[in-house]
């Protein structure tokens, strides 16, 4: 089986944070964190459970949920709370929003600066204090587009 490697300055990081915390790093946490930055997408814990499993083949879903959970905690990936949609994580931890395929579920993540400095309408003063923003579109994704599309020409031009 293959396994995943990690650049040093990721590696440092991960064991400072852990350090601080006073956690031990495990070979099964270094190994969740390494298919969790490895990830080009936003995996659920069942998905990395699985990926998991290709080298470590006794590793619990359970164990995964408490890893990535603690992970969460330390901020060291962030759990998505998508409406409606079972919890994704995500390693990318830059400032980012996320598009959601309301057809395939696919997340995909979104720059925008703009919206990130921003002024804030007034009335967010008397309402609380703003700490993190984080913007969630909902829509079609290209991919499915192009399969509507490609759908739609197919049926128009089928004899009937």
């Amino acid at each position: 089986m293959h396994r995943l490697t990690l650049p040093t300055v990721q590696l440092e990081k991960l064991r400072h944070i852990c350090d601080k915390a006073g956690i031990k790093l495990t070979q099964q946490r270094l190994e969740i964190f390494k298919v969790m930055i490895s990830a080009s997408n936003h995996p659920s814990a069942e998905h990395i459970h699985k990926k998991m499993q290709q080298t470590m083949p006794t590793i619990a879903l359970d164990t995964v949920y408490r890893t990535l959970a603690t992970f969460d905690e330390l901020g060291i990936v962030k759990k998505l709370h998508l409406m409606g949609e079972r919890a994704l994580f995500d390693g990318n931890l830059s400032q980012h929003h996320h598009f959601v395929c309301i057809r395939c579920k696919t997340v995909q993540d979104v720059y925008w600066p703009e919206f990130d400095t921003a002024t804030l309408p007034g009335e967010t003063g008397s309402i609380g204090e703003v700490r993190s923003r984080h913007l969630e579109l909902r829509g079609i994704c290209q991919n499915c587009l192009k399969k509507a599309e490609k759908n739609k020409h197919e049926q128009t031009n089928s004899p009937a």
